[in-house]
């Protein structure tokens, strides 16, 4: 939501290319009321073991795999879904019957907006590894496009997409809510984005349904303090459309531009 409202408000004035790193769940582009994108790619970030059967002398030293990606029946097999591709089987196949093997696990799919700015989505395959890896050709795609400011939308927590997506980002936002949950998720996302020296601010969203949570949270932001965003049941109308909040009669669009406005303010010191 909030990643798609300032991608809309910078390209005003600047051009902007948007990334959903999310590649999980993307849905950066519902946000934005994409339907349909112009283009996509699949890609291969990860490997997957195959056994040939002609070589297979069924010794059984493959079932050292850790992951139980591989089978006993009349012949051995290979459980796509489990395996991770690590290569250890290779190595103690004594014959040589097995190979490790690129696979397409993802793709990128592009549209450019009705806001003349691309957006660049990155998709992982169900039952596939290498979100981190998506979210790095992701980047590196958008990358190609001519642009001041590059707004990034990742995945919530501290996994590998998140190291990914924030690589090499002059600003991070932080988004939390004012739950025990969100306090403790925000602590974790702070050790992250401190050590790898990323300037930040902190954004409290649905702060009214436990103020006292909220105001423990801007107490703890200080300076990094952003702002904070209302719960709206008309957020989920606008989604469900697939019209982006900035167009909705929300109380939060106001809020969304006090946001927007200092964080303007912050950028332009850095």
């Amino acid at each position: 939501m909030l990643a798609s409202s300032l991608a809309i408000m910078f390209s005003e004035k600047r051009k902007v290319v948007a990334c959903d790193c999310d590649v999980d769940a993307p849905n950066l582009g519902l946000w934005l009321g994409i339907e349909k994108y112009d283009y996509y790619e699949k890609i291969s970030t990860s490997e997957k073991a195959i056994i040939n059967s002609s070589k297979c002398i069924k010794c059984g030293k493959c079932l050292i795999c850790r992951h139980g990606a591989i089978k006993k029946n009349e012949e051995y097999t290979i459980n796509s879904i489990l395996c991770e591709g690590c290569g250890l089987c290779k190595v103690v196949c004594p014959v040589g019957a097995i190979d490790i093997k690129p696979v397409e696990n993802g793709e990128i799919r592009i549209k450019k907006t009705m806001w003349n700015f691309p957006l660049i989505s990155g998709q992982l395959y169900p039952g596939e590894s290498g979100s981190g890896k998506i979210v790095t050709e992701v980047k590196k795609k958008a990358e190609s496009f001519n642009y001041e400011i590059m707004i990034i939308d990742s995945a919530a927590g501290i996994g590998c997409p998140v190291i990914a997506s924030i690589t090499g980002c002059n600003f991070a936002i932080l988004v939390t809510e004012p739950t025990p949950s969100g306090i403790s998720d925000l602590k974790r996302i702070l050790k992250i984005v401190n050590h790898f020296k990323i300037p930040y601010g902190i954004v409290i969203n649905k702060y009214d349904i436990n103020k006292e949570f909220s105001k423990i949270i801007e107490k703890m932001s200080g300076k990094h303090f952003l702002g904070k965003i209302s719960y709206d049941e008309k957020v989920v109308y606008s989604i469900v459309n697939l019209k982006p909040v900035l167009y909705s009669n929300s109380k939060i669009v106001k809020e969304i531009k006090e946001v927007f406005k200092k964080l303007n303010t912050i950028i332009s010191i850095h």
